[in-house]
């Protein structure tokens, strides 16, 4: 199966690093167009510049937007054009005790993992619908299944995903026009290696084995045993966008190495 993006512009939030830089990398790699997003124009110009060094000839575009605002979304949807795939990858997380938790941060975790994909979503499908073709990807976690108790903010945010990519792909039926969510689970992404610096600084072991340590004390139903590399998740991805994923919509794909406890 050679999956190809020939012709087709992709959007991809939050993709100056980690799961968001590897998916567009792998769009890009698909002969697809592709607008980077980020929050700073330093970071987006320097995303642009990589991607450029490891897929020469893609056409990159590169938009400095803060997508937790309406008018970040509203700027960046000016600014990317025509639309043919949007991967909803901004999202931030946390760890903070329920009781600890303000309104301020449940309103930031919710305009920022929610309403950034509403506002992108309500932007960007009309046309999708009407050019009868269309792929929208919500990278939620599996979290959103198997709620942490001591991220319930996060959880929630990415529960609410699920149902939002599940209510849109209705929405859009017969239009030729996809929906549907990946549920990564730990994951070497940029904010994970950061979280792992001192312990690997202090261990002198390797990212990927104090990774999978974290992985087998505090999610013991993985059944590799492992954190999934950014690689990994943006695979699954990039299939779900392809022309070869056309009747897989609505639904919540998961990459999580099994943590989620169930056949189904």
């Amino acid at each position: 199966m050679k999956i190809q993006f020939n012709g087709r512009r992709a959007l991809v939030t939050a993709s100056t690093g980690g799961i968001g830089f590897a998916i567009a990398k792998g769009l890009a790699e698909a002969g697809a167009e592709v607008v980077f997003n980020g929050r700073s124009t330093a970071s987006v110009a320097d995303a642009v510049s990589r991607l450029s060094a490891v897929v020469p000839g893609a056409t990159l575009q590169g938009v400095a937007a803060d997508l937790s605002t309406p008018d970040g979304v509203a700027e960046l949807v000016r600014s990317a054009g025509a639309i043919d795939i949007l991967v909803n990858n901004a999202g931030i997380y946390g760890v903070q005790d329920f009781y600890e938790t303000g309104d301020e941060v449940w309103e930031n975790y919710w305009q920022t993992n929610v309403m950034s994909g509403v506002r992108l979503s309500r932007a960007l499908l009309p046309a999708m619908v009407e050019k009868g073709w269309g792929r929208v990807v919500f990278v939620s976690s599996e979290s959103a299944r198997n709620i942490p108790a001591d991220m319930i903010h996060y959880g929630v945010s990415k529960t609410a995903q699920l149902a939002l990519a599940r209510g849109l792909a209705k929405r859009v039926a017969g239009s030729g026009v996809t929906v549907n969510s990946v549920l990564p689970g730990p994951t070497l992404s940029d904010g994970v290696a950061d979280m792992m610096k001192g312990e690997v600084e202090r261990t002198g072991k390797t990212l990927e084995s104090v990774a999978a340590e974290f992985v087998v004390q505090h999610r013991p139903s993985s059944i590799i045993q492992r954190a999934a590399t950014v690689e990994e998740v943006a695979s699954m991805v990039v299939y779900v966008c392809s022309p070869q994923a056309s009747a897989t919509t609505g639904a919540a794909l998961r990459v999580d190495g099994g943590v989620v406890d169930d056949i189904v």
